[in-house]
């Protein structure tokens, strides 16, 4: 199962308690992925059609709480594909099916002729369970979220630029900063921040995949945390051992071309406690001497030699 339709399956299992806001969620559901027949004779029908059981069942739930309608489930199978289950909520011609269609603003009525309605109606902006419930519906019927381990995407599928536009700025209410593009023939509301995506399955009440979310963010960081120091670890191992190969063959060049004897007293020991400890680090070579010597002073007594060398004569290697 996709983590999308986890997270759907999570939110349809939200109690419908306010009659109000689960009309407002069946009309955005509706604006996704319903449709409307007219048959002629000033007959129609509707029906909302899904891949995901739970949500027809919601949807079917919430119809026949609020209208006296015979409705019906289908399921038939998608070919396109690999055969998939769909779930058809079904809402023949009968006394009472346009005025649920436009109760639920899908249609209005002006000036005696029925028309699609495409805006969200500002008595679903009016307080935050509507609000929620607008934006809950529209997750439902159009809505996918990625799979947070290989990146952070979630987006609403709207098939009328206004409503795209009107789902974005009600969705920004909640301090989000969602943006939308045309893909196609459809109009995307997206979301790729992972604390916005966050906030909005808050919002709509997916709150065990926004844990589920919380936990993979966070191990995630702790691996890219665990890579980066292993990362530096690693590049300061390797700068330490090139600094060592250098420092060894400054020294044995000063060796077989001058003589450690010719060096100060203070470089001699270095020289012969680098030869003798190879792969001593400068703090462990400091403790050597006696009186010890911090780490610094080794490297520059080194650096000294270094310098030496190439005065001598070695080349110096990029």
């Amino acid at each position: 199962m996709s983590f999308s339709s986890e997270t759907k399956n999570e939110i349809c299992t939200i109690e419908i308690q306010n009659s109000v806001a689960a009309l407002v969620e069946l009309s955005s559901l509706f604006r996704m992925c319903g449709s409307i027949n007219f048959q002629g004779n000033n007959k129609l029908s509707f029906y909302i059609r899904t891949e995901n059981a739970a949500i027809a069942r919601r949807a079917f739930k919430i119809l026949k709480a609020n209208y006296e309608l015979g409705a019906r489930v289908a399921v038939s199978k998608n070919k396109q594909f690999k055969n998939r289950n769909i779930y058809s909520v079904i809402v023949p011609h009968q006394e009472g099916t346009l005025q649920a269609l436009l109760d639920l603003h899908i249609l209005k009525r002006h000036e005696g002729l029925i028309s699609l309605d495409f805006i969200i109606p500002e008595k679903f902006k009016k307080n935050s369970a509507c609000r929620r419930a607008t934006i809950r519906g529209a997750f439902l019927g159009g809505g996918s979220l990625s799979n947070p381990d290989k990146g952070y995407h979630l987006e609403f599928t709207c098939h009328n630029s206004e409503y795209a536009r009107q789902l974005m700025d009600l969705i920004n209410g909640f301090d989000l900063k969602s943006k939308y593009i045309k893909r196609k023939n459809n109009y995307i509301v997206y979301i790729k921040e992972s604390e916005q995506i966050i906030t909005i399955l808050n919002v709509i009440g997916a709150h065990q995949t926004l844990l589920n979310i919380e936990n993979i963010r966070i191990m995630k960081e702790m691996r890219n945390n665990v890579n980066r120091l292993v990362n530096c670890e690693t590049a300061n191992v390797s700068k330490t051992v090139e600094a060592a190969y250098r420092q060894i063959e400054a020294i044995e060049y000063i060796r077989d071309q001058v003589g450690l004897q010719k060096l100060p007293q203070k470089l001699r020991e270095v020289a012969e406690l680098r030869l003798n400890y190879k792969e001593a680090s400068l703090k462990e070579l400091g403790e050597l001497l006696d009186p010890p010597v911090g780490k610094s002073g080794i490297n520059h007594r080194l650096k000294k030699i270094e310098t030496l060398a190439r005065s001598h004569g070695l080349e110096q290697k990029n």
